[in-house]
């Protein structure tokens, strides 16, 4: 096999990768001791690189295109090998073809919940899901940075890296942006771009270009989801007092139609919403307690009748300076509120101060 190797590595003079595979970044020509023959064809197709490397160090890079391998287009490795006057024998070198298609749909997910400390709800753990999309744009560093001599590099050999680096990016973008845990599922876009944004650099390092970064889901444990689904009920559930009468109702209907049932059943049934129609009501008494009624000023005012007419009405002030000018006397009619009847000024108890100074009318006058 090794000398068939070495015959056809001899014979062959073309160098190209044809990619049938959607999931290999790097792929390392194979040749027989990597030998090379001067004047071989490099077929570089369209969104690949081809990069020569000479004894671990990047030598000359190529884009699309095809090429005749002498010296004047290996310019570095020519340098390297001291080709001084060009050469007509083979010579070794590694070629590496990266691919620069974009690379959709790469799923990513928060393997331990992540702890964030929400405004409304406090401490939080939350879970999230979603996909990305990237391309190679530094071959160099690329192959530098990850592959090395890796022949056949593919995602599988960076998913768990780029997952912990796509998760740690997440929870800084996330615990940053400050967007409450009930919007966030309002904000997934914007929380999106917001992530794509702050990952951008990390993956730059490595040569590549993060693209596009998709939130899917953001979820809450179960027990905390089932204390939001509950809070979301009361408040569906408006007036307690009219849901225990519905409930109420409808039980009484349900036993009344259960030909086994009996008077106990219906009688606990019946009590048991009696008590819940209590709590209710505590409750609701308790999220709009009563007011209490406002001060009185202290200011009592008459109405008097004068020449039959309705008149006032007056405070006990003006009412002191009418009994003085005459205006008032004891004889006079007058009401104020709470009184059943009109009556006489000198028999109510809060007008009999009001004449205590003034004379007794004169008698036979």
């Amino acid at each position: 096999m090794d000398l068939w190797n070495k015959l056809t590595g001899e014979l062959i003079d073309i160098i190209e990768w044809t990619d049938d595979s959607n999931d290999t970044l790097v792929w390392r020509f194979e040749r027989y001791q990597n030998e090379i023959k001067n004047g071989a064809k490099l077929i570089v197709r369209q969104q690949q690189v081809a990069i020569f490397v000479n004894e671990g160090k990047i030598a000359d890079v190529f884009t699309s295109g095809t090429y005749e391998l002498t010296t004047q287009n290996l310019p570095i490795l020519t340098t390297i090998e001291g080709w001084k006057y060009g050469f007509n024998s083979p010579f070794k070198a590694e070629v590496y073809f990266i691919s620069l298609r974009t690379f959709t749909d790469n799923k990513w997910g928060t393997q331990n919940p992540i702890m964030l400390r929400d405004a409304e709800f406090g401490p939080v753990r939350i879970r999230a899901f979603g996909n990305f999309t990237f391309k190679v744009i530094d071959p160099r560093s690329l192959l530098t940075e990850i592959v090395g001599t890796d022949g056949h590099f593919t995602l599988a050999e960076i998913d768990t890296q780029f997952k912990a680096l796509v998760v740690s990016g997440f929870s800084d973008a996330v615990a940053e942006s400050r967007i409450p845990i009930l919007d966030m599922a309002a904000n997934y876009s914007e929380l999106s771009t917001i992530i794509c944004n702050h990952m951008s650099a990390d993956f730059a390092v490595y040569g590549l270009s993060l693209m596009r970064f998709v939130v899917e889901n953001i979820s809450l444990p179960p027990n905390v989801e089932e204390a939001l689904d509950k809070r979301s009920s009361m408040g569906l559930l408006g007036d307690l007092n009219k849901y225990s009468q519905y409930q109420t109702a409808n039980a009484l209907e349900a036993a009344a139609k259960n030909p086994d049932g009996n008077a106990s059943s219906i009688v606990g049934i019946g009590m048991g919403f009696a008590a819940a129609n209590q709590i209710a009501q505590s409750m609701t008494n308790s999220q709009h307690p009563a007011s209490p009624p406002p001060i009185p000023d202290g200011t009592i005012t008459f109405f008097v009748a004068a020449n039959g007419q309705q008149t006032g009405p007056f405070p006990l002030s003006e009412l002191t300076n009418m009994a003085r000018s005459g205006q008032l006397d004891r004889s006079s009619l007058v009401w104020s509120q709470g009184m059943a009847n009109w009556s006489k000024a000198g028999e109510v108890a809060v007008l009999q101060s009001l004449f205590e100074s003034l004379p007794p009318p004169i008698p036979g006058v």
